[in-house]
């Protein structure tokens, strides 16, 4: 990133260099929900959320950036991207619907909630992975793999992790700040680190908007 800043700021043309800030975070966001959902058990909406909140949270905290780009806000049960969960809610859109599909079912008799099925449409592509992300998204899959939604959820609701901490010092519905995980002691590197190359990252980002 830094040769990409210099590049820029020396006068060189930027469209040159705009195909080198292509994220695909969309297209990692939907091949990672078909990879959890394809590769988990009891994966609906709640589990689903929860994942993805641990693959990006777990990549920062060893990059400096997320995989997806969503946002997370602390919701009472746990980590919400609410952007996508307002796109299921409301209108998902084609790219979404070609890769996963959600159907609601029948609620338990001592459950009022109507869990969603999903169920993949689209073959996992990896290509769009890095290798870390590759490790990340199998690691957690396997973890995982026997969790119900509300085992997850109590998984998310840990002191030690972002959720409680933005409750705790924010209070409910407010954004949870990638920044948070970097109070880890177990860090592959230093905090101080990961802020430089997330500062870096989004200045580099904002220089070909």
């Amino acid at each position: 990133l830094y040769g990409i800043l210099r590049l820029f700021k020396s006068g060189r043309d930027s469209h040159t260099y705009t195909a080198m800030l292509i994220t695909h975070e969309r297209e990692k966001l939907l091949n990672a929900m078909v990879f959890f959902v394809s590769k988990t058990k009891h994966c609906g909406v709640t589990k689903l959320f929860k994942l993805l909140n641990f693959l990006d949270f777990e990549h920062y905290k060893q990059t400096g950036r997320s995989v997806t780009g969503l946002d997370y806000f602390a919701w009472d049960y746990g980590p919400v991207p609410t952007a996508l969960f307002f796109e299921i809610k409301d209108k998902p859109k084609d790219d979404l619907n070609s890769f996963v599909r959600f159907e609601s079912r029948p609620p338990a008799e001592d459950d009022s909630k109507r869990p969603t099925k999903i169920t993949p449409q689209h073959q996992f592509e990896s290509k769009y992975f890095s290798k870390r992300e590759m490790q990340i998204l199998k690691k957690l899959a396997y973890i995982y793999v026997d969790a119900t939604g509300d085992e997850m959820s109590r998984i998310s609701h840990d002191a030690n992790l972002p959720w409680h901490k933005t409750i705790k010092s924010l209070g409910e519905k407010k954004h949870i700040d990638y920044k948070l995980v970097l109070d880890d002691k177990k860090l592959p590197r230093s905090k101080e680190v990961i802020e430089d190359l997330t500062s870096e990252y989004e200045e580099t980002k904002a220089l070909f908007r």
